[in-house]
């Protein structure tokens, strides 16, 4: 293998495929089973080419290919995967520093910790949070559940009906209670129909996955201020809006959380995976992490990050996330969300005038969820439709027992053209 020629021909690849990829169907073209069907079922005996697995790549994978980075990825939450978070995953990758130690890598651990402060002020946080990087928001979710109940002694997760799954997957691992609360006609955490008394922790969600809602964070502040129980806010997708200050309104509240999450491979335009998470409580986070058997004590006085979480191990994830920021600078970043802001905006407008179409729930930040009017089955049968087309891809949720379709603005290629075409092709599957 030649590293610079085999390199050389990757990055070439990659180039060629963000410079195409609006031509490809958005959703994979193959069946269950295609893509494996196609591949050799045992291992090779003898080394084969880099150039193979490119040609592979081309012919087996790709059409087994969602390609989340189309302009038309309308499913979710949209993400990017920006070119300076690209090339800071092939560096990472590169130097395969492992950090469950400061000593194991000093700049793995001092960039994270750093560039956490600069997204913090970005996003207007409160100073002297202490933040790291985990790899999804799932394991963000699940380590402050983890905390919460060590230092509450207490086993009662308290959310919205619309609060993500990963809270309902944290409370099952950990067998904790899960006690929904309603929701209230914008789909908000109704917390005074919900007893907080004995709760472990209260989740709040600013961005619902469903609606992109947003829960009154300083009403479940004071709730669980008053019980003693620990806050935790998700914005892994709409934290990213607050880097505009006219899009700061959702953050009242944050400030009195115990912890907070915001993807930054959401809608910061940084590769997966590398989910952010803030505590304003890290001696609770390093008193139920921190386990440092005789092998891995050193004699520096310094932090490692593995006594803030779950995994001892933690790959150079602030490498990319420094490159993002740095190559875009907080007027990229804004432009880029306000962008897609307004991209929401008209294609609501577009729903509401239309003969035939609803808009089922207020538009926040860069999601709109709407329908066709007709049955659910209706419904259901369009999305099928306009998803196999490849043209768009959208994904659906349920509210209120009714089928409902979502379409989430995030990719940083999306232009209007993109947009309007959704429309249009929504309109014509009828």
């Amino acid at each position: 293998m030649s590293f610079r020629e085999d390199g050389a021909a990757a990055l070439e690849w990659a180039a060629r495929y963000l410079e195409r990829v609006g031509e490809l169907p958005v959703l994979a073209q193959v069946a269950p089973g295609d893509i494996r069907a196609r591949l050799p079922a045992a291992p090779p005996e003898h080394a084969e080419p880099f150039a193979d697995i490119l040609r592979d790549l081309d012919e087996v994978l790709l059409p087994g290919v969602t390609h989340w980075q189309h302009p038309r990825f309308f499913a979710y939450f949209a993400t990017t995967a920006s070119e300076p978070g690209i090339l800071a995953e092939l560096l990472v990758a590169t130097l395969n520093n492992v950090g469950f130690l400061w000593r194991t890598s000093p700049a793995l651990t001092e960039l994270e910790l750093l560039t956490m402060d600069w997204l913090a002020q970005l996003l207007g946080l409160p100073e002297g949070w202490h933040g790291h990087i985990e790899d999804t928001a799932s394991t963000s979710t699940l380590a402050t559940c983890i905390v919460a109940k060590h230092v509450t002694g207490r086993n009662v997760v308290v959310c919205s009906e619309h609060a993500h799954s990963s809270v309902d997957k944290a409370a099952r691992m950990l067998r904790m209670e899960l006690r929904k609360a309603p929701v209230d006609g914008d789909f908000r955490m109704r917390v005074d129909h919900v007893d907080v008394s004995d709760a472990a922790i209260v989740v709040a969600t600013v961005g619902t996955t469903s609606t992109a809602s947003i829960d009154p964070v300083p009403e479940a502040a004071e709730a669980a201020r008053d019980a003693g129980a620990w806050l935790h806010v998700d914005a892994a997708y709409a934290g990213a809006a607050w880097v505009c200050p006219e899009l700061r309104e959702s953050i009242a509240g944050v400030e009195r959380a115990d912890s907070l999450v915001v993807n930054a491979h959401k809608w910061l335009l940084t590769p997966m995976d590398c989910s952010c998470l803030w505590t304003s409580r890290s001696d609770d986070f390093r008193d139920a992490f921190s386990l440092v058997p005789e092998y891995l004590r050193t004699p520096e006085e310094v932090t490692s990050l593995s006594e803030f979480g779950p995994a001892l191990g933690r790959r150079f994830r602030a490498l990319k996330l420094w490159a993002v920021l740095r190559c875009f600078g907080r007027d990229g970043l804004q432009a880029a969300i306000r962008e897609h802001v307004r991209l929401a905006a008209l294609f609501e407008s577009w729903v509401r005038v239309e003969p035939g179409w609803e808009v089922v729930a207020p538009r926040h930040f860069s999601l709109v969820c709407f329908r066709r009017e007709g049955s659910d089955a209706e419904n259901e049968a369009l999305l099928e439709r306009v998803n196999a087309t490849g043209e768009i891809f959208l994904s659906h949720t349920k509210l209120g027992g009714r089928y409902v379709l979502r379409l989430a603005i995030g990719n940083a290629r999306t232009t209007e053209v993109d947009v309007r075409r959704a429309w249009d092709v929504l309109r014509a599957a009828r």
